[in-house]
């Protein structure tokens, strides 16, 4: 199992937290939380990547996964998430869920802390 948030926290923000352009993986789960694998999806500018919804679920669908938790960086050092987050977030997990795939959370990274879209009600 990952543990808690907080352990999930400090190893992403410990790969992530430095990164100088924005980066998005995949923390995918099975039903029990146990990490699947942790995927790279791409690496974008120092202030925008894409987000490719279709290569994330078809990754899931292809582990079995019950779950995943959604990451990215802000380079920036602000890890509060901006609409376009917001707004890309919740398209994905209405896709994911008609898969029967969860998504658990998206976490941002940034150099002075992160920020999870659970623990803010965002999803």
């Amino acid at each position: 199992m990952l543990g808690s948030s907080d352990r999930v926290q400090d190893y992403l923000r410990a790969i992530m937290g430095h990164l100088p352009v924005e980066q998005i993986r995949v923390l995918f789960l099975t039903s029990a939380n146990r990490l699947i694998a942790d995927e790279v999806f791409c690496r974008g500018t120092v202030d925008a990547a894409t987000l490719c919804s279709r290569e994330i679920l078809r990754a899931g669908l292809e582990f079995g996964a019950a779950g995943f938790i959604l990451v990215h960086n802000h380079p920036s050092g602000d890890p509060a998430p901006s609409e376009s987050d917001i707004s890309a977030t919740r398209r994905l997990a209405r896709t994911a869920s008609e898969l029967d795939i969860s998504l658990l959370d998206h976490i941002i990274v940034a150099r002075s802390g992160t920020s999870s879209f659970r623990a803010l009600g965002l999803i």
